[in-house]
């Protein structure tokens, strides 16, 4: 079993540049848009992370072949193997149920399993089932797996009940070879949806409206191969800028899009920050050696993301102050908040809503990591923690992060990853 441990004290300054990587939760439905043509993808910019490697799997189960070079990935879909995502699959990452709407619109076919219970709360896909159906797929729910049917989709009009992420990515991804023109309404805003609509009006889709909560797709005959570069990810950029803020650092950020994080450099600047664009692809962050408490409410793009929730609570235990954190995406997330006490956090938890005392000293100490952005919390906190901090279970932290401990060690963190 993989561990992390960190020698954290409460005066480290970490100093110098990182590299952010590609995007995960843009990569993954770039991948799954490849069933859409027997023609080439090429994706630059891959992250090479657990949840890419995952996705793979899955996709030669299928019948893709692929190819990565460094951090470019060649993947092609010829002809179809099976049509089904198994549960073992499935349920080591959500995102797999991206390649439902594909599969539906390219063969008529696909049976994929119910992803099941998730440590951040439940995440119904109800939203992608009900918005295919309306395309005109038949859809049953048989021992655990999706079994969805369609001889001919037909565009309409589908307005979703509220923000999705991955049931707006499963319907365009559909609504690119149905008949007919598709309307989708109240579609979430967040730039992986944007980047994935991008990659496919490279393949030939024709969509309007891209970037607004209304999307107009006229549905084409076939789609063609492209080449597309995967965005940065901004949610490793924000976990990097809180490093900064939190140890009272000076980070250089490149390879990143700063109008992308400009709701977590708002609240970064209210606490004390100081945040500076250096180009349109990188910026600077200096910690203030006071921070201030604040209130901060999760809400879709472009308001504060709950992937940030966790690893601005760590911030927030360094605050002068009482803030008040409500998550309001997920519920049971904040699963890191017990693993925070016992590095001597002074956080209560009422309902939706995580009370942060601060200023509060913390100690190392043993955690487990119970999802991605936990354990991002738990390394942040082992930063600043005095001695020694173990953190087990880092297999969520693969998912999603490149590299940390070599990136953190770079700015001068004694990290290291071990096995045990």
């Amino acid at each position: 079993m993989q561990k992390i441990r960190i020698l954290g004290n409460n005066s480290l300054q970490l100093k110098g540049k990182i590299k952010i990587s590609g995007a995960k939760n843009a990569v993954l439905p770039s991948i799954a848009a490849s069933l859409l043509t027997e023609e080439k993808i090429r994706l630059k910019n891959i992250p090479l992370v657990k949840d890419v490697f995952t996705t793979l799997t899955l996709m030669k189960e299928l019948g893709a072949e692929y190819n990565i070079k460094k951090k470019l990935l060649s993947i092609q879909v010829k002809t179809i193997r099976s049509y089904e995502a198994s549960y073992e699959l499935v349920r080591a990452m959500r995102a797999s149920i991206l390649v439902l709407g594909p599969l539906l619109a390219r063969y008529g076919k696909a049976v994929v399993s119910l992803p099941g219970g998730c440590a951040i709360g439940s995440r119904p896909i109800d939203l992608h089932i009900h918005g295919l159906e309306k395309l005109g797929a038949s859809i049953t729910l048989e021992h655990g797996y999706i079994k969805a049917e369609a001889k001919n989709l037909q565009g309409t009009e589908i307005k979703f009940e509220k923000k999705t992420v991955g049931g707006t990515e499963n319907l365009i991804m559909a609504a690119s070879l149905t008949k007919g023109e598709t309307i989708l309404k109240n579609c979430s805003l967040e730039p992986e949806v944007s980047s994935l609509c991008e990659l496919l009006a490279k393949m030939g889709a024709k969509i309007e409206g891209i970037g607004e909560e209304t999307l107009c797709i006229k549905g084409v005959k076939e789609l063609g191969g492209a080449t597309h570069e995967i965005i940065p990810d901004r949610i490793e950029a924000g976990t990097y800028l809180i490093a900064g803020a939190l140890t009272r650092g000076n980070i250089v950020l490149t390879h990143t899009q700063p109008k992308q994080l400009s709701t977590i450099i708002e609240k970064l600047k209210f606490s004390g920050a100081k945040i500076e664009n250096i180009n349109s692809h990188s910026l600077r962050i200096i910690g203030s050696q006071e921070i201030k408490p604040q209130d901060i409410t999760t809400s879709p793009y472009p308001g504060f993301p709950t992937d940030m929730q966790a690893q601005f609570t760590v911030l927030m235990t360094q605050a002068e102050g009482t803030s008040i954190i409500t998550e309001t995406i997920f519920d049971r997330r904040f699963s890191h908040v017990n693993e925070l006490l016992r590095l001597g956090a002074n956080i209560e938890v009422s309902g939706d809503k995580s009370i942060v005392k601060g200023k509060t000293l913390l100690s190392g100490a043993e955690t487990i990591a119970t999802d991605l952005r936990a354990s991002a919390s738990l390394v942040l906190a082992g930063l600043i923690a005095n001695g020694e901090t173990i953190i087990n279970d880092i297999e969520h932290l693969n998912r999603g992060y490149e590299k940390i401990e070599e990136k953190l060690e770079s700015l001068g963190a004694h990290i290291e990853r071990f096995r045990e």
